[in-house]
């Protein structure tokens, strides 16, 4: 499968089967994952594995939508705003979030490619979830990714701005 094929495969999950993920697919998203680029290479991260039962059960009250309580498993991705990269020449600019979202989308991608799916979502209790999994600071909960294998592999019709609205040539 080629990148654009990729790309235009993965999609937001929001149903997923019930059944364990095989080890090896899973080593090899967090491996993707691991190798993420970050700025100055400070990787400002850490990731949480949720797959036993009774912490899928609390992850589920930091998240109320009934199609996350489907996932068989979860990744907590946090970032360290301590030990992100700044960029200190005109405004400072805090790459802590840019670099998470990176490493989150090269987890979405690599599960994508081996058949798994994946959801961001941003809108939780961050401090439900920091008190249920002992995230203390300097890491702060910045995105929750249900993953799974998808119940369904019709992959939705993407809609997106043309290219002459996203790209300016200059």
């Amino acid at each position: 499968m080629s990148f654009l094929e990729l790309v235009k495969n993965r999609y937001s999950v929001r149903s997923y089967e019930q059944r364990a993920i095989d080890p090896e697919k899973l080593q090899y998203v967090m491996e993707c994952t691991r190798l993420s680029p970050s700025a100055v290479n400070l990787q400002p991260w850490k990731f949480y594995i949720v797959s036993k039962p009774e912490d899928c059960a609390k992850i589920r009250e930091c998240y109320h939508r009934d199609w996350f309580n489907e996932a068989p498993m979860y990744i907590i991705a946090c970032s360290n705003h301590d030990e992100s990269w700044k960029r200190r020449r005109s405004e400072p600019k805090d790459h802590a979030d840019i670099d998470i979202s990176i490493a989150v989308e090269h987890l979405c991608l690599a599960a994508a490619e081996v058949g798994l799916g994946t959801c961001w979502v941003c809108n939780f209790d961050v401090e439900l979830c920091r008190s249920h999994f002992g995230i203390a600071a300097p890491y702060e909960p910045a995105v929750l990714i249900p993953i799974g294998y998808p119940t369904t592999d019709v992959v939705p019709e993407k809609t997106r701005k043309p290219m002459d609205e996203v790209f300016i040539n200059l």
